[in-house]
């Protein structure tokens, strides 16, 4: 048997290739069943970051705009028979009156894209107990809760804080008064 010169490297090439291969592995019997993992304990999350009054949901409501014999009024809340929130403009006084339902604490808060101001509250007189702060028609901070960007809120000691739409009918009532 002649060998040629491809034949050669043909078996040197599968020589060298069988070369590479590793010694098996040998095979070691398992001593017992395996050890179990124990999970780790997950580190309890962080309390949430409290939430700005700006980034939360608003109220659930609507806006509603009214004219009566004393002057007009907005009303927000889920339907007209329960308003969450009233402004109401007295045209004989050129007064705003803001009011909540609920009677809680002797001050008024409204925080707006502009900054919070405080109000005195009392309460208000009528049949239905609530929280009213009364404020002049040319009070700049009535246009800060009409102008604020998207919402406003209103604080009330005792009572949930109310994040509300700054829709039109703000601006309507508090430009009702000042004519």
């Amino acid at each position: 048997m002649r060998l040629t010169l491809p034949s050669v490297a043909l078996a040197t090439s599968f020589f060298l290739l069988a070369s590479c291969v590793g010694a098996p592995e040998q095979y070691v019997p398992a001593r017992g069943p395996a050890p179990r993992a124990v999970p780790s304990p997950q580190p309890s999350p962080p309390p949430p970051a409290p939430v700005e009054w700006q980034d939360r949901d608003t109220t659930p409501g609507d806006w509603r705009y009214q004219v009566d014999g004393a002057g007009s009024v907005a009303l927000f809340g889920p339907d007209a028979q329960n308003s969450l929130f009233v402004i109401r403009c007295d045209k004989g006084t050129h007064r705003i009156s803001l009011l909540r339902p609920g009677v809680a604490g002797t001050a008024m808060t409204v925080r707006t894209s502009y900054g919070a101001v405080s109000w005195p509250a009392a309460a208000a007189a009528g049949t239905v107990p609530a929280t009213q702060a009364i404020r002049a028609a040319n009070d700049t901070a009535l246009d800060q809760i009409a102008y604020s960007r998207g919402r406003f809120a209103i604080e009330v000691q005792g009572l949930p804080t109310l994040i509300l739409p700054s829709w039109a009918e703000v601006g309507r009532v508090v430009e009702d008064c000042r004519v």
